[in-house]
């Protein structure tokens, strides 16, 4: 059987090198090519030499003349403002596109306005266009659609792990609506790989700080897609940490409970809802949780709770931030565009400790 071809852009960055990661042990697809503005010219396994022999590849310049023309799928690993450009020009040569960060997760100029304004972009939309045929790349709520888009938008990672560990309490009408609290806390990679002075090691080391509080971009995608499950307007409290910790995000999830429901009852839903979805793994309170579980998996593990004394659910909701908020879900969804299993290459354990 003829092998996906994938082009990455965005090839030497964290998001990037997981891509290829992935792509490397999966059965039906392969890297084609690997595009970058930095690093133009040297080998994959050169900058990540865990990767020698398994991807040697040179990164391309955008522009190179010998761009391959029969990619299959381009996946954005790129910062905002990046996707929005390169994608026309794929899509219209029949390449479908798969991009990482928030260009295409909204469908229309104005959300996508209010959404940019939190990360200080203040530049128009370049490609308004697509906007309403983007589907947002949630695999476990828009399976049906993403398998008919030629254009995805991978969701943010804080908003996998909130989403995933909400939507049955809202769609199962086991919460009060207007309760929800997201307390979220993230490994450094989340940053990315260019460096920062606050992000560095030594300023990292044995601190922890909130930011963005109540006003960090995810909240528009999480109240959105919360909004759609419950059918009427959700609006959460959600406040996100850096901790020392290289990867991972653990977000620990309280909501009233409504009346007459059990610890049990609830446990039940969740597992009842999430029962056709390979990567949700639904967990009792005998069981905790860990961040280091889910290390270099597309999993998302979400422990159940009840606290009887205050009537509030809590649900903790943990992933790679790497993998199932990033990588991961790109290439859970380019399976799902191109007709393959939506598993392939990437049911593996993770790695411990």
């Amino acid at each position: 059987m003829k092998k996906v071809r994938v082009g990455i852009v965005g090839a030497g960055g964290y998001g990037g090198c997981g891509a290829v990661e992935l792509l490397t042990r999966h059965p039906g697809a392969e890297v084609a090519v690997l595009v970058d503005t930095q690093d133009v010219g040297r080998p994959m396994s050169e900058m990540y030499p865990h990767l020698n022999g398994f991807c040697d590849m040179v990164i391309k310049s955008p522009d190179d003349p010998d761009m391959p023309k029969d990619l299959d799928v381009v996946l954005f690993a790129t910062p905002d403002g990046v996707g929005q450009k390169g994608a026309p020009f794929w899509l219209e040569n029949g390449t479908k596109v798969v991009d990482y960060s928030g260009d295409f997760r909204f469908n229309d100029a104005d959300t996508y306005k209010g959404y940019a304004s939190r990360i200080g972009r203040t530049q128009e939309h370049a490609s308004p266009q697509l906007l309403s045929e983007s589907v947002y790349g949630l695999a476990e709520l828009h399976r049906d659609e993403i398998r008919k888009s030629r254009l995805v938008g991978n969701p943010g990672c804080f908003a996998v792990s909130c989403i995933l560990g909400l939507t049955p309490a809202l769609a199962e009408r086991i919460i009060e609506p207007d309760s929800i609290i997201c307390d979220a806390k993230t490994g450094i990679s989340g940053a990315g790989k260019n460096p920062k002075p606050t992000w560095h090691f030594p300023a990292r080391y044995e601190t922890m700080n909130a930011y963005k509080i109540s006003g960090h971009q995810h909240v528009y995608e999480i109240e959105r897609e919360l909004s759609r499950v419950a059918g009427r307007d959700i609006t959460i409290t959600f406040t996100p940490h850096a901790i020392p910790l290289c990867r991972g995000i653990l977000s620990t999830i309280y909501a009233d409970l409504k009346p007459g429901l059990t610890a049990k009852t609830i446990e039940e839903a969740y597992r009842g809802f999430y029962n056709k979805d390979a990567f949700v793994r639904v967990f009792g309170p005998d069981k905790p949780q860990m961040s280091v579980y889910m290390r270099g998996t597309n999993f998302c593990n979400l422990s159940i709770n009840v606290d009887e004394r205050t009537n509030k659910l809590i649900v903790v909701s943990l992933i790679d931030n790497l993998v199932k908020g990033q990588a991961g879900s790109a290439v859970q969804n380019l399976n799902l565009m191109c007709g393959l299993d939506e598993t392939e290459g990437l049911m593996h354990p993770g790695i411990y400790p």
